[in-house]
């Protein structure tokens, strides 16, 4: 069965599929996933109603075991060659991230992984995609982009730690730089003088982490769609890096596995009320033929100790690895 459960509303009746980001400027709800790479699949549904997560009705692999696209040494290894291109003046900072993969032996449930999330690590934008091709899970607690009307928001998170006294100083400065960014990229479709930043480095507890997240406001200027927003915004300013163009650059050149779905965007739009919420894919499984997938990345920059941004991804991974896995 075909469906999507994202914002509290269970679509279904799978209408069609299309990879023109002009649809969503048209009629329908439809929900979104984008790759990192920019692989767009928009699947509009004819039943959407509020709705809990549906209960499972298939089985889930009693155990998991996961390789990296980095080990330990690989990663470390490309934090310093990020703190290298900083020191050339090349760039501020990248989000560098590596790619779990576990080979799933026999049926898999999504619902049954998207259930344990739900009780076990829940995201405000939580999120469960299933349509041809593809099949999406994320307890993603960060707004890439939502939309009311012409006024549309972003509220990148820069900053992880398990209680607010473990923030940085370095998750402070990471934060603002992305807010920078994100107000250059959404000014480039905006009315001018309407970007405005209402919330700066809050510090917001999700599940068992905290985040520091700020927040961008910005009204469109006339004529500026889907198609628009995203060539001026996509991929998400805080998983990419600044300045981005430079950071694109260098994560292409050091990450050997495509980041799919994960650090992407996954959510709903609705044509008609001009109404949307699309997270950034963290915090996102992912399934291709018989293998589930897993990104977990950190903000690199000149003040980052490689082995404590390893951490970060461990820390990060952690608790959706084990619920995936079957442990507790």
């Amino acid at each position: 069965m075909y469906f999507a459960h994202i914002g509290g509303r269970l679509a279904t009746g799978l209408r069609d599929v299309t990879t023109d980001l002009g649809a969503l400027d048209g009629t329908g709800w439809w929900a979104v996933v984008v790759t990192y790479e920019g692989k767009v699949t928009c699947a509009r549904f004819d039943e959407v109603r509020p709705a809990p997560l549906p209960p499972a009705a298939g089985p889930w692999p009693a155990s998991l075991d996961w390789t990296s696209s980095l080990d330990r040494q690989g990663y470390e290894d490309g934090v310093r060659r990020v703190r290298e291109y900083i020191g050339q003046g090349e760039v501020y900072q990248v989000n560098l991230c590596r790619v779990l993969t576990a080979e799933l032996r026999g049926e898999a449930d999504p619902l049954v992984l998207a259930g344990r999330l739900a009780r076990g690590n829940p995201g405000k934008h939580s999120a469960t995609v299933q349509v041809p091709g593809m099949t999406v899970v994320s307890a993603s607690p960060e707004l890439y982009l939502s939309r009311s009307g012409n006024v549309v928001e972003s509220k990148p998170i820069k900053g992880t730690a398990v209680t607010p006294d473990r923030l940085l100083e370095k998750d402070h400065a990471e934060n603002i730089m992305i807010v920078d960014l994100v107000r250059n990229d959404l000014g480039r479709v905006a009315e001018v003088g309407s970007v405005t930043v209402p919330a700066l480095c809050a510090v917001e507890a999700y599940g068992n982490l905290v985040h520091m997240e700020s927040t961008v406001r910005a009204r469109l200027a006339e004529g500026c769609g889907w198609p628009e927003l995203f060539a001026a915004s996509f991929p998400p300013g805080s998983v990419t890096g600044a300045p981005k163009s430079s950071a694109l650059r260098i994560v292409n050149e050091l990450e050997p596995e495509p980041r799919g779905p994960y650090c992407g965007a996954v959510g709903w739009v609705d044509a008609d009320a001009r109404e949307a919420a699309l997270a950034v894919g963290i915090r996102t499984f992912w399934i291709e033929r018989d293998l589930i997938r897993f990104g977990s990345g950190a903000g690199i920059t000149w003040g980052s100790d490689p082995e404590g941004e390893w951490r970060e991804t461990e820390l990060k991974a952690s608790r959706l690895i084990a619920l995936a896995s079957g442990r507790a």
